[in-house]
């Protein structure tokens, strides 16, 4: 069992990874071969021992792909690898001419083996591709309102607050910077919620200082690393479809503690709410657009990165205000700050 989790852990890169000859002389070990060879649809891609003579591999190779299914022939034994029911390559094992020669069955298996650790391993790739093209739609969302919204507040007080406009300029440089910085997938809880006050700073400008500001983080969660972007586009949220419906001063509060191996943040307003129906509309792509492109987006980066049981909660109700909690593990082999 320990070779088998072994062979998984040298193929997380895929057949063309680092560790593919580590994970063929495992397959070897297993199967008791003089010889294992790994290939792709192109053709070996790495053997470990020394074949027979006179083998012809692109024959046996061949064979396989053609009919999509392991054979037996001493001292040879191939079997097909397949990734999501595709054929992606070819196992083929070659023992000495005294030795027992496994059955199709048994080859098969151990092709199965490796077929499932390379479909992890595409699972993986392709939750990363989905996590990126969803952040850099994210980021090409920023929306021109709230610049243009920046901006205007930012004028209005150069000549009533110098000192203010100033900071408030060094705010929204600051939250574009962070917006589009390219460093990696992955922050800080802390850079997270930096840069969401710079955010709230600049909303609350632009609300003559009707809006209340709450941050309580507990330190434990400081250092967690998370998705890029997934706190701000909530507290957005909050202000445009919570706060500015509102009448009179408004309410955000951002908190976030360990909940055992969890790191939980909370993102609640005291603005206008939904109804219950909208929200679950919203997290499943199928509200308004101009209420569901960023929780959407979020919630689908957090399950692509965590798994389904990963997503935003939302709770809420007409006139009582909205409350989003986040809930992802602390630590999490491949969320890491870069």
């Amino acid at each position: 069992m320990r070779e088998v989790r072994l062979i998984g852990a040298d193929l997380q890169e895929g057949l063309h990874g680092g560790r593919t000859a580590a994970a063929a002389r495992r397959v070897r070990r297993l199967v008791g071969a003089d010889a294992v060879v790994l290939a792709d649809l192109d053709g070996p891609v790495v053997r470990h021992g020394t074949l027979p003579e006179g083998t012809d591999l692109d024959t046996v190779l061949a064979r396989v792909y053609e009919h999509g299914a392991a054979f037996r022939e001493p001292p040879l034994c191939a079997a097909p690898l397949l990734v999501a029911d595709e054929l992606t390559g070819c196992l083929v094992a070659a023992f000495a001419p005294d030795a027992r020669t496994p059955g199709e069955r048994e080859v098969a298996e151990l092709a199965e083996l490796v077929s499932q650790a390379l479909d992890h391993t595409e699972l993986r790739s392709a939750r990363a591709r989905i996590a990126a093209a969803d952040l850099r739609t994210l980021r090409a969302q920023i929306s021109p309102h709230f610049v243009h919204n920046s901006l205007a507040v930012i004028a209005a007080h150069i000549r009533s607050d110098p000192g203010r406009a100033r900071r408030l300029l060094t705010d929204f440089a600051d939250y574009l910077r962070y917006s589009f910085s390219t460093a990696g997938d992955y922050v800080t809880v802390a850079d997270e919620l930096q840069a969401t006050q710079t955010y709230l700073e600049l909303q609350r400008a632009r609300f003559d200082d009707r809006m209340e500001i709450t941050v309580r983080m507990a330190p434990e969660v400081l250092p967690v690393a998370i998705p890029f972007l997934v706190v701000q586009p909530v507290v957005e949220n909050a202000v445009r479809h919570g706060l500015e419906k509102k009448a009179g001063p408004g309410h955000i509060g951002v908190s976030g503690f360990g909940e055992g191996p969890l790191c939980v943040i909370e993102i609640e307003d005291d603005g206008v709410g939904m109804e219950p129906e909208l929200a679950r509309a919203i997290l499943a792509g199928v509200g308004p657009p101009a209420r569901s492109v960023g929780l959407a987006n979020v919630d689908r980066r957090l399950r692509t990165v965590y798994g389904p049981e990963y997503g935003l909660v939302i709770e809420t109700a007409p006139g009582s205000g909205t409350k989003v909690t986040i809930r992802v593990p602390k630590f999490m082999r491949g969320v890491v700050v870069q």
